[in-house]
């Protein structure tokens, strides 16, 4: 019922075969993808059907298509259940395959940075609520199907899952993709979609914005130096929407790309990989 992406099978050709399927799926649903840590599924049902994941709702589109995405820490089984028009219903369990992070140890770390002030902990907090919001978004929007693309290209420094601990303390993991590049290199759309976000100076991420693609999917770009849309903005893939920065708590410029199902972060890499997009050469 599930298959891995393959360099020849995108998203946007998954789009056509789901569309050519519809009238007669083989199953109560018909998936693509790899069910691992940060992964997205791309599925189609009977239109009409109500689906649920791991307890709770999924939307899905008028003609049944639909997405799910797997958290950096999904290590227990994940439970799909479709109960289609005509009331019968189907559950399917799943193993998730599970990813080993880089974990770091960091020692000596000052105390008045692993403790933000009370009015740094204000903002935090202010940052915390506006970005949850965002993401409470569920549009229509069918972007997510799109082959993604590099927002921008350079060294990769940095990877999704990653963790480092400090002073014996975990940190939270690193759920983004950073990429090394000097401020003021353009960013550009890695697949379309709406402006949902823009906030020129967050505590922790400094210049930010966030882009639905559709169905709760939403790329969000951090330490921007400039940004070059408002909220409401459609952009179409590869349409600038920022310079890249070393804005907020960071030690020099890049551009840290992030992905999100909800609140569920996801990994940018996968859907590089699945679009034929991840070329580092």
């Amino acid at each position: 019922m599930s298959s891995p992406y393959t360099a020849s099978t995108t998203p946007i050709a998954l789009l056509a075969i789901f569309l050519c399927a519809l009238s007669t799926p083989a199953n109560s649903a018909d998936l693509v993808g790899q069910w691992i840590e940060g992964g997205l599924i791309f599925g189609n049902t009977e239109p009409g059907s109500s689906v649920s994941f791991k307890g709770e709702p999924v939307q899905l589109s008028t003609q049944g298509l639909f997405v799910l995405g797997l958290h950096r820490d999904e290590d227990e089984p994940v439970t799909l259940s479709i109960e289609l028009p005509d009331g019968s219903i189907e559950e399917q369990v799943f193993e998730v395959a599970q990813r080993d992070y880089n974990i770091q140890s960091i020692e000596g770390i000052a105390q008045n940075i692993m403790e933000p002030s009370e009015e740094d902990q204000d903002r935090i907090w202010a940052d915390y609520v506006m970005t949850s919001e965002a993401r409470k978004i569920r549009s229509d929007l069918e972007e997510f199907l799109s082959d993604f693309d590099w927002p921008v290209r350079g060294p990769i420094s940095g990877v999704y899952g990653s963790q480092r601990i400090y002073n014996g303390k975990p940190g939270t993991p690193h759920y983004g993709l950073d990429i090394a590049v000097a401020t003021g290199t353009p960013v550009v759309a890695p697949a379309a979609g709406r402006i949902i976000m823009v906030h020129d100076d967050m505590f922790y991420s400094g210049g930010t914005i966030m882009l639905d693609h559709g169905h709760g999917v939403s790329s969000s770009f951090l330490h921007l130096s400039k940004t070059l849309v408002a909220v409401g903005d459609w952009v179409d893939q590869g349409d600038p929407i920022a310079e890249v920065g070393a804005t907020g708590r960071v030690t020099g410029a890049h551009l840290d790309w992030r992905m999100n199902w909800g609140n569920s972060r996801v990994d940018p890499e996968l859907l590089l990989r699945a679009s034929g997009a991840w070329d580092l050469d």
